[in-house]
């Protein structure tokens, strides 16, 4: 099997399948269909889903990540709280109680993610955008927010943000058939793909996830723009970017070092994994998934030669990838 089979991502299952104008060759297997009754991982599931969900439900809530997007839906008063990034964290642990709720059900965790999808729901603004870091005060943004929408892509995090909101609304659809943040995640998504692209903003994210998310949606609704779009930011990386002026924040530096986000040369360029491997990580997987999903000859080639670096010459024998760990960045050079 070529390398770049082994790279594809693809969807898991599928309450109310939609059949895309094109799609993955090789699908994998539905994971509703697959039973784990094992004793070393079944346990584990269980504990995941009775400790570990509700644990970090709760902590969304004790450390304000929750509050954030009470403030922004206009329920509290008050300023952002922690970083421009913790929204992630409510959409991920979104997503992760959906894949629960696809193999068990549970009515109170289900009535939960509703009540926070409502939350996300009134958080964002008519036009699709979502980012309560700007929104509880746009005159006064939250710390690494530019004056304006978009300004700062190197480091604001906003397009990062929209990514894993599509990943955690395709998960919740597929496991419920509910489309409540599905909806929230296609205004999003048309907000995005109208902004940037040949006749928009060019600029790309400084922490890739949206491209991977953007195709995810593509699959989960056969709207071909999402798709489109995820291949324009695929192409867009390692060109120049007139819309994306250098981060401000002395102490962030590195989010102008074009190789540590995989922005030093177009992706057909690209010989090495350079710079900050989870975003390495979120880029090859969106190469991958753009090249099986348009024939892209060029993707499918940098994609191969990527993972022959990765998996021959930055790999642990544990499958953990980042030469070295500064703060919580996992580093390669």
């Amino acid at each position: 099997m070529k390398p770049l089979a082994l790279l594809v991502v693809v969807t898991l299952f599928s309450a109310a399948p939609i059949v895309p104008p094109r799609d993955y060759a090789i699908r994998a297997v539905p994971l509703t269909a697959v039973t784990i009754d094992d004793g070393f991982w079944a346990p584990k599931l269980e504990v995941n889903r009775t400790v570990t969900i509700p644990h970090i439900l709760k902590e969304n809530d004790d450390t304000g990540r929750v509050a954030n997007f009470e403030k922004a839906a206009g329920r509290k008063s008050g300023p952002y709280e922690g970083r421009r990034f913790n929204d992630t964290d409510v959409y991920k642990i979104i997503e992760a109680a959906s894949y629960s709720l696809a193999l068990v059900p549970d009515p109170r965790l289900g009535t939960r993610l509703d009540e926070l999808i409502q939350l996300i729901a009134e958080s964002q603004e008519k036009d699709g955008y979502l980012f309560p870091a700007r929104t509880i005060d746009p005159q006064h943004p939250a710390a690494g927010v530019g004056p304006e929408r978009w300004i700062y892509e190197n480091g604001s995090h906003e397009l990062y943000n929209a990514g894993h909101l599509y990943e955690a609304a395709v998960a919740h659809f597929e496991a419920t058939g509910k489309r409540s943040l599905l909806d929230v995640a296609i205004r999003n998504a048309d907000l995005v793909c109208r902004t940037f692209g040949p006749n928009g903003r060019h600029a790309v994210s400084g922490h890739e996830e949206i491209e991977a998310a953007l195709v995810r949606l593509y699959r989960a609704t056969g709207n071909a723009t999402y798709l489109k779009t995820a291949e324009w930011l695929v192409a867009e990386r390692g060109k120049p970017h007139p819309d994306m002026p250098p981060y401000p924040d002395k102490a962030f530096e590195m989010y102008n070092d074009r190789a540590y986000k995989q922005d030093q040369a177009p992706v057909v360029e690209q010989e090495r994994a350079v710079g900050h491997a989870v975003r390495a990580m979120y880029l090859y997987a969106a190469i991958t998934d753009v090249a099986a999903l348009t024939n892209n000859d060029a993707f499918a080639q940098a994609a191969d030669r990527l993972w022959q670096d990765v998996v021959s010459r930055r790999l642990y024998v544990t499958g953990g990838v980042g030469s070295r760990g500064t703060g919580r960045r996992s580093l390669w050079h």
